[in-house]
This record gives structure tokens, sequence and C-alpha cells, in this order.
């Protein structure tokens, strides 16, 4: 804990701040709900899903349309994919049953149920596409095991996978909390990361989901609110994961942990602003850049997550963008933003 206060302060000294109106412009999203999906297509398409059944759409990247997915009062939509402006896959998050896989390829319209939890004590908490056929679905632990599920037509069909490097530690489970505890890279490789149990951990696979392997986060865990929230990667082999205590947003302890060789081990990297990060994200057509975010604020890293600029200390849920000018942000009461370009 000493080292990881050390070179908070460090990075702190040597970076500096750039005002929340600087960074993020506000746009209305026409509901207050929680919102904790995102899924960016371009600079002029962009979907969101949050709770009460909400999802909502943009196709000129300045107005957004909410709507409520019929059938699915009450659900809590934690993830969505959107492929297009017509076409997404929305998830719902919750015990059993309540987790749900719906689509629509109408613009929202119309929206048909794809997949149900089948484990009565499942929970899914994110979904993820290399692209439009290949997919991946991941749960909490279910008789010891995360579950683990992939798809090869885009999302009808859904296969499960169970490996022993899957296996749950006593309590151990991941956050639905943006979407991005799991993360691909290609058609083969995946990570996921947990908390809650003893020791944050991140679990990585490079056979599409087979096989797993696993390997301890320094990041702080052993509660039911702390640990590894998020993971992304740059490449096969430089990755970062960030997290931290949603209940003490801005505790000042260790946030994040980067990779360079694929997930096999991982160095403490504290991310900038201090406190509870619930994303990160990497910027297409940003080489070596992150975008970090939570209920403490935003960051971006332009070498890749070792030192941190903030950007705001607005709270957020989640982020996601289309390129180096343009993404957004959402979060609490219908919290919706959009990134105002930053330069050095």
């Amino acid at each position: 804990m000493k080292l990881a206060a050390i070179a908070f302060a460090i990075l702190f000294s040597t970076m500096h701040s750039v005002s929340a109106a600087d960074a993020w412009i506000a746009q209305t999203s026409g509901t207050e709900v929680e919102l904790r999906g995102l899924s960016v297509v371009n600079s002029q398409v962009a979907w969101a899903s949050g709770a009460r059944a909400t999802v909502l759409r943009t196709v000129d990247g300045e107005h957004w349309q909410s709507m409520q997915v019929a059938g699915a009062e009450g659900l809590d939509f934690r993830d969505i994919h959107a492929f297009d402006a017509q076409h997404a896959i929305i998830m719902s998050a919750g015990p059993g049953a309540l987790s749900r896989l719906y689509q629509t390829s109408d613009g929202g319209t119309s929206w048909q149920l794809l997949k149900t939890n089948e484990a009565k004590t499942g929970f899914w908490d994110a979904i993820s596409f290399s692209n439009s056929k290949q997919g991946m679905l991941f749960g909490d632990p279910v008789d010891g095991q995360f579950q683990i599920l992939s798809t090869k037509d885009g999302g009808q069909s859904w296969q499960e996978h169970r490996h022993a490097g899957l296996t749950a530690l006593a309590n151990e489970g991941a956050f639905a909390a943006s979407g991005t505890c799991l993360a691909i890279y290609g058609s083969k490789h995946a990570w996921i990361v947990s908390g809650s149990a003893e020791q944050a951990r991140v679990f990585a696979s490079s056979d599409a989901g087979m096989s797993w392997s696993v390997a301890n986060l320094p990041l702080p865990a052993a509660v039911a609110s702390k640990g590894a929230f998020s993971v992304a990667f740059l490449d096969e082999k430089n990755g970062m994961a960030v997290g931290g205590d949603y209940k003490l947003p801005q505790l000042d302890s260790l946030n994040g942990a980067r990779t360079e060789d694929g997930g096999k081990t991982w160095l403490p990297s504290p991310v900038l602003p201090q406190g509870f990060m619930s994303v990160i994200v990497t910027v297409p057509g940003a080489a070596r850049t992150y975008v970090a975010a939570g209920l403490a604020g935003s960051g971006i890293s332009r070498d890749a997550g070792k030192t941190w600029q903030v950007l705001a200390h607005t709270p957020m849920n989640t982020v996601a963008f289309a390129n180096a000018q343009t993404g957004w942000a959402v979060g609490p009461k219908g919290l919706l933003m959009k990134f105002n370009y930053v330069s050095k």
C-alpha cells in the first residue's frame, strides 16, 4: 500500500487536470434511470442501455431516442452490443431468469428474446463481440465455475464452455457495472476479471474461450464491493485492469494494474483520478491510449497506462469511443455526455 501511495503522489504531481466542461459535453438522454451499457458504432451511431428496460439510440451523434423494451419491464440492461444503426443485442443482469438477451433488427422498434439464463444461481455480467458473428457471454459462477458461452452466428445460438481454469474462489464474482469485465481481442483472445473474494483475479483464454488460465491481480479485494471491475487490451500482450470499491468511490487505494505479457503477470499501475474506476477502454485509432472512468471521474493515458491525465470528476459508469475525437459516457440518473476532444 505504501508503494501505491507513492506512485499516486508522483503521478498527481506530474499530471494536470482538464475541467469537466472541457472534456465532456452534456447531452439529453430523455431518461433519469441508471445507465450502464454503451456501444459505439461510429461517430454518428451509438446505443446505450440501463435500468427499467431502457435503451437509447442516436443516429446523428447529437440527438438520442429513449425507448423501453416491451415484455422486459423491470429488467436492468447492463450491457449492449450494437452492430449498426438497426441491429443490436442487449443483456439484462439479474439472478437466474432475470439474465436475458434480446435483439432488434429494426432500430429498436421491436425486440425478440434470444436467450434466458437457465441456471437458477446464474447472473450474467457482460457480452462482447469480435465481429458480426463471433461473440462471448460471461456470468457469475454456477456450480463453482464462471459461466462462459460463445456464439458463432451473431448471437442466435450459444454454446456453454466449462473448464477447470474457470473455477471460482469462495465468494468470488464479477461486477456487471459497465459491461467491460469481459474483453476480447481478435478472434481468439479473451480476458475476464473478478473481485469480492480474498484475491482479485484475471482469467485469460487464447483459444476463443475453450480453455482458461488464471492470474492474481494486485488490486485490493476481500469484500463484496471491491475488486477488478473492467479489463481492456491494446493488443495480445498489453492490457490493463481497473477497479476499487464502489461503496467508497473516493477511497485512496490502488485502482489499476497493467500487463505486458498477455495477462500472465500484472504490475500495480494507479489511474487518475484517484478512486473507484468501473471501466477502462481502448480508443480506436489512438495508439497506446486508454480512457478509464467511474464514480471518481474519468482520465486518459496515452502511454499504455503508465501515466494519466484527469479528464473530469463527474461520476460515470461506462465510456466508449468511435475514434480519438468522438466518444460518449453514461452514468447515474440518466447521465449522458459526449467527449470533447482534448489534445496533449
